[in-house]
């Protein structure tokens, strides 16, 4: 169930261009956060908050980890915060990955930008519960890449950028048939990216997660809602998703 909380901020450090890394400590929400659920997070002078994904979940320590870009004057405040401050946020907020797939044996996971950061925490988990895991990481520069390292150390990792300064030049969907055999697929990142995914990976088992602007957050302004196969023909992002059956979303 999420709640209203103050966070205590741990740490906060640039890890690549415009975006930011920020380690939080709360008990209650590191002890139920789960993969590819979000932070709803207050920036001071502004009305509405930010959906911040979460990237990374220590329950030994009680600390959560976001990360996000700096596009704006909210998220150039959050950037600004420094350790023994404190966050005002809703969460943890939406339904994240089912990881509980036991016929799954290797995971691939496809994130875009500011898509990949949920992918790392459920990486980390898929690999603690026995799975293989595999990723296909995009960016725009060498400049823009995060954890790469850190996914290394679980799994295969391509990395593709936009002008090919580091990794493979173009799209992630250009190195899906080097990624080789897969049982299950996660995605996560911009819509044109999730389409192109959704397409070429047509008839594969995979979840996709959805970034998106919202108003409440509670799921009671329809601002984020998205059309999908089902009767009600659309769902609401902040509360149904932001994490979705890759065959139940119209993109």
């Amino acid at each position: 169930m999420k709640k209203r909380a103050e966070m205590a901020v741990e740490t906060v450090q640039e890890v690549a261009s415009d975006t930011i890394e920020m380690k939080l400590y709360h008990p209650y929400i590191a002890a139920t956060a789960r993969p590819g659920q979000f932070l709803y997070v207050l920036a001071e002078g502004h009305t509405l908050r930010r959906p911040i994904s979460i990237a990374s979940i220590d329950r030994e320590q009680s600390t959560v980890t976001i990360l996000f870009k700096i596009i704006g004057s909210g998220t150039k405040h959050l950037a600004d915060m420094e350790a023994g401050m404190t966050l005002d946020v809703v969460g943890p907020s939406g339904n994240g990955f089912a990881t509980s797939e036991t016929s799954v044996q290797t995971a691939l996971l496809i994130g875009g930008g500011i898509g990949v950061p949920p992918l790392y925490g459920l990486a980390e988990e898929l690999q603690q519960k026995g799975m293989k895991v595999k990723a296909i990481l995009g960016f725009q520069s060498k400049a823009h890449v995060f954890y790469k390292e850190q996914f290394e150390r679980i799994g295969q990792t391509f990395i593709v950028t936009d002008d090919g300064t580091i990794g493979h030049h173009g799209l992630v969907t250009d190195v899906l048939d080097e990624a080789g055999e897969f049982d299950h697929y996660y995605s996560c990142g911009p819509i044109p990216m999730l389409q192109a995914v959704q397409n070429k990976l047509k008839g594969h088992s995979g979840f996709v997660s959805l970034e998106e602007r919202m108003g409440c957050g509670t799921g009671a302004c329809l601002a984020c809602v998205i059309r999908t196969e089902t009767e009600s023909g659309y769902k609401k992002i902040c509360t149904d998703g932001p994490v979705f059956a890759a065959d139940e979303v119209i993109l």
